[in-house]
């Protein structure tokens, strides 16, 4: 999986885990946390689905970084949030083992592109519960700001 950073172009899982480590190493006195959170748009017959990875310099600032990929047929509403939150949970696991493998933790939050409000509010408990139940704090929106804004921006 290639992802893609707006200041550093195309890389690869590991180049952008070597970059979120000199991010945190450059002000290893602050606060850190890892957001990641995945939104989806369909055109026609064809779902675009983005991942954001985003590691957040409490009070200073965030570097992010983000993949892409397209799907020919489109699914239901309620398939493609369950499937956006597998997205992030399998991107969230297989960063946090880049970091283990380096004997670094890190805090991630899953931000989830589900709210109060509109179609999507039925399916709150259950999309929450499977992130919980995996081990990740989770945001719903307006709070779910990595994939309602973050990724949203790049399904375009």
């Amino acid at each position: 999986m290639e992802y893609v950073s707006p200041t550093k172009g195309r890389l690869t899982l590991d180049q952008v885990v070597d970059e979120i480590r000199a991010f945190i190493h450059q002000n290893p006195k602050d606060s850190f946390r890892m957001i990641i959170g995945t939104d989806s748009q369909v055109r026609h017959d064809t779902t675009c689905y983005v991942t954001a990875v985003i590691i957040h310099r409490k009070g200073k600032g965030a570097r992010f970084f983000y993949t892409r990929h397209y799907e020919l047929y489109s699914r239901a509403l309620r398939q493609r949030i369950f499937y956006e939150a597998s997205q992030s949970l399998n991107v969230a696991s297989q960063v946090l083992s880049r970091f283990a493998e380096l004997g670094h933790e890190i805090d991630v939050e899953i931000h989830l592109d589900v709210g109060n409000n509109g179609a999507t509010k039925e399916l709150i408990k259950e999309v929450v519960g499977m992130v919980m139940g995996s081990g990740f704090t989770c945001r719903i929106k307006p709070e779910s700001y990595g994939a309602s804004a973050v990724a949203d921006r790049y399904t375009k």
